[in-house]
């Protein structure tokens, strides 16, 4: 049992201290990739002391004291090799004349508080790839897995593993420098860096493998990066629409599991549990987004999402929602930002807006291989046929979205809803 728990506190640490840990060592080693070898030591030494000498007070500041001994003792290393080359050698200068002075870890000190967001500028080098970027900041900032990067980019995971260290090598072969890029280049780079955070939040809103339904400390690690974005460009509409997005997406996450750790659907919350603090802020940000819009600052997708996600915030309840409103907003959506997650999401509001019909013949129009093998548009499919009175179909939709998703919670949700539509069934022969 004491396995256990040391068990859950080390991967609860890591959870919560993986970005950080990464980022401040990328800081002070000006090396993604050792950076992440030195974090992957203390965690390695986690499992072999904690079990036994218990589990420390201060879990981060364990593994950040262990991962800068280990950088240390690395570099006298080096350092060391370096000294009796050159005496062999006889020629100081030779071979190593451009290799940078070993860094002093120990007089670095942990005070800046940007270092996960000057992270993920780093990741989102113009020398990558997008695709590179968005994986490489998932593993390094977000602590996915490559099997989870790799399902949610609909890759193989030896394809995604390559990916991800192609991307380390090409940061180091330009020498890709840690601060945060002004100017033009935080302008190139502003793109990618919002759509990071945002695949960030969305695998910790909606996990797309394991058995939890949420990540919250992955959502919780997005908004606040998604904050810090906002103070360093305000004038940036888009910026302030995905914190917008974000804060009102995360205020129903005390709703959407219930007591027994089940999923609970947006139509079943209970509505007094979503966080309003949240909400309030979230409403703030988009406040200041739309005045930024009315004096011409050009807005888009994050905008647009956020104004959605504020009509399901101003509701009282579930029927008192402007579906309307939202299918309005989501024509727009489709017109500024198209693409298949969309339109399925559009065929939601216009199923919601005017009938299950009107859903249904959206969502004919998004190719079925779409999104790969995503659960989403079977499990669309499947709320749409429910509430059309088509079971059979129904049934089938749900079978085929629990078989595809890799997440427990949602493959038991998604069963019992094929289950009740057969019972449908069945009571009406």
């Amino acid at each position: 049992m004491q396995v256990e728990t040391t068990a859950e506190a080390i991967a609860a640490a890591w959870r919560a201290e993986s970005a950080t840990l990464v980022a401040a060592l990328t800081r002070m080693t000006r090396d993604i990739g050792l950076a992440e070898d030195l974090a992957q030591d203390a965690l390695v030494a986690a499992l072999e002391q904690w079990p036994d000498a218990g589990v420390p007070r201060n879990p981060g500041a364990w593994l950040m004291t262990t991962a800068k001994r280990r950088g240390i003792d690395q570099f006298r290393r080096n350092e060391t090799l370096r000294r009796k080359t050159d005496e062999l050698s006889h020629a100081r200068s030779w071979a190593f004349e451009e290799v940078d002075p070993m860094p002093d870890l120990d007089a670095q000190v942990d005070h800046i508080e940007d270092d996960v967001l000057r992270l993920i500028f780093l990741c989102c080098h113009p020398a990558l790839t997008p695709e590179s970027r968005a994986a490489l900041t998932l593993r390094m900032v977000g602590g996915l897995t490559t099997t989870e990067i790799a399902r949610g980019f609909l890759v193989a995971e030896t394809a995604m593993g390559q990916r991800i260290s192609r991307a380390k090598k090409t940061l180091s072969d330009v020498r890709a420098e840690f601060e945060l890029p002004t100017g033009s280049d935080r302008e190139q780079r502003l793109d990618d860096v919002m759509a990071v955070i945002y695949l960030v939040f969305n695998e910790g809103y909606s996990a797309t493998a394991g058995d939890d339904w949420m990540r919250p400390e992955l959502c919780n690690e997005a908004i606040r990066l998604a904050r810090m974005l906002a103070q360093m460009t305000p004038d940036e509409p888009e910026v302030h629409g995905l914190q917008a997005l974000l804060e009102v997406q995360a205020s129903r996450m005390g709703a959407r599991i219930d007591a027994a750790g089940e999923p609970v659907l947006l139509d079943a919350q209970n509505r007094s549990l979503w966080d309003e603090l949240l909400i309030r802020r979230g409403l703030d940000a988009l406040a200041r987004a739309e005045l930024l819009a009315a004096r011409g600052a050009p807005v888009g997708r994050y905008y647009l999402q956020a104004a959605i996600a504020s009509q399901h915030a101003r509701a009282a309840t579930f029927e008192e929602t402007d579906w309307r409103r939202i299918a309005v907003l989501y024509d727009v959506l489709a017109q500024a930002a198209p693409g298949p997650v969309v339109e399925v999401n559009r065929a939601v509001a216009h199923g919601r807006a005017f009938d299950a019909g009107a859903g249904l013949a959206v969502l004919e129009a998004v190719p079925p291989d779409a999104l790969g093998d995503s659960p989403l548009i079977p499990s669309v499919l499947g709320d749409l046929s429910e509430r059309a009175g088509l079971h059979a179909d129904a049934v089938a939709a749900f079978t085929e979205a629990a078989a595809r998703t890799r997440n427990v919670g949602e493959r038991a949700l998604l069963t019992r809803r094929a289950q009740e539509n057969a019972a449908r069934m069945s009571k009406s022969e």
